[in-house]
Parts: C-alpha cells; structure tokens; sequence
C-alpha cells in the first residue's frame, strides 16, 4: 500500500477563510486590568484618528482622546474614581510608599474637575480647583483649606505636563504641599519627565500606548492607524 504523507493542520487564519460569510467572529474575553478604560472610550466614541494640534505640545497627533465623555456614562465614571482609588491604595501600602497622604483632591479645570469630583465623593475626601486665569474671582482657588495641607492633583489626561504644573505652582504660592499628581492617562509626550524635574510624582491610569495596543489587537482600528501612532509615540518619547 502506498504511504499516506502526513498533512499539516490548517492554520487559523486559512479556517477563518473557509467560513461562511454569515458567520461572525465575536471577542468574548473583557479587556484585561484597566484596558476596560479603553474599550469603555471606544464606545463613548471618545477616541478619535485623523491629524490633531492638541495646545502647542501635541502637534500633529495622529490620535486624540476626549475623556471629557465619560460624563455621559455615570457608571464608568465611577469606576474610573474607583480604579484611582486602589492604585494609589496600592502605591501608598507599598514598604517604601510610591504616593504621599494627602488631605485634599485638586482638579484641574475643566477635563479634570469631573474626575476629581467622582474621586473626591468616592473617598470623601474634600475638593478645592484653581479658577481660570481669564476668570474675574476674587479668590483664585475655589474651596475650603489651609496653609500646610497635603493636595493630590488629578486631572484627566497629561501631555507636556503644563496644566498640572501651572495648579501646582498656584496651590504652592496658597502654602499647599503638592506631592503627586494623577491622570487617567499619559500621552507619553515629555509631561512625566516634566513633573518629576519639579519635585511631582506621576500616576497614570494608562498610557496612550497601552490603548493603541489595545485597540489594535481588538481589530477597533486599522493597521496604518496603529503604526502612525506607535510613531507618533516614539518620535516624542
């Protein structure tokens, strides 16, 4: 009898083509540890491709994020106050404490206000913001403190870090101590290096790396969509 050759297994990509048009692939596996951040923007429609000035230090970015939308989803908003809350329970347990105690939550105005607030309400921790420089206030920072207290920025994203900077100079000048900072993501263009160069520890949710991969591998965005922003990433990291 003649030998029969061994035949190698199909490979998923050739078995995905035999299937019948009718027949959709789903993803059943949730984003991993804080991606659900993520996907949860992706549905917001809060991630957006295309060519971006972002203020003077994202020029032409591929990418944008408006974490601004997440006002319209109460529930991710509360876990994103939530998720916060355990990071920096986290790093503050650690033998060598990565986060400083602190007594008051700072927003930065506006993207980072309704952060701050669902952060600020979920700890009961009090809240105090720095009024707009164009706003004619009498008093600068809005809310109760005292010279001394220990503050935590937040705000909802950090690109060059000016934003932050510019509340922690101000909260500095009132006799506030500003230690850290959180952001619910980094768009890794030099703000890190930025806070850390003025005595200020970053904490970012996740990085605007992280959710191109993410992305990426949940087929949401094209190939060249993914590449220019790695690039983009890359020329400013």
């Amino acid at each position: 009898p003649r030998e029969r050759g061994v035949r190698s297994a199909p490979t998923p990509q050739a078995l995905a083509s035999e299937l019948p048009r009718s027949v959709t692939l789903t993803k059943t596996t949730k984003p991993a540890g804080n991606l659900w951040l993520a996907e949860e923007l992706w549905k917001l429609d809060a991630i957006g491709f295309g060519d971006f000035t972002l203020g003077r230090t994202a020029v032409h970015s591929p990418i944008y994020v408006n974490l601004r939308r997440l006002i319209s989803n109460p529930r991710a908003l509360a876990r994103c106050a939530k998720i916060i809350k355990e990071e920096l329970e986290a790093l503050m347990s650690m033998r060598n404490p990565h986060v400083q105690p602190f007594t008051l939550v700072a927003g930065v105005p506006f993207g980072g206000l309704h952060v701050a607030t669902a952060f600020s309400l979920g700890v009961n921790t009090p809240m105090i913001y720095i009024h707009p420089p164009a706003t004619d206030k009498a008093d600068v920072i809005e809310g109760i403190y005292v010279r001394g207290q220990s503050c935590l920025i937040i705000d909802d994203l950090i690109t060059g870090g000016g934003s932050i900077l510019q509340t922690a100079a101000t909260l500095s000048e009132a006799g506030l101590v500003v230690r850290d900072a959180v952001t619910l993501i980094d768009r890794q263009e030099g703000g890190r290096q930025a806070l850390k160069n003025a005595g200020i520890n970053l904490v970012a949710i996740l990085t605007l790396e992280q959710i191109a991969n993410y992305l990426m591998s949940a087929g949401h965005i094209q190939e060249d969509q993914y590449r220019r922003t790695v690039e983009y990433i890359a020329a400013r990291g």
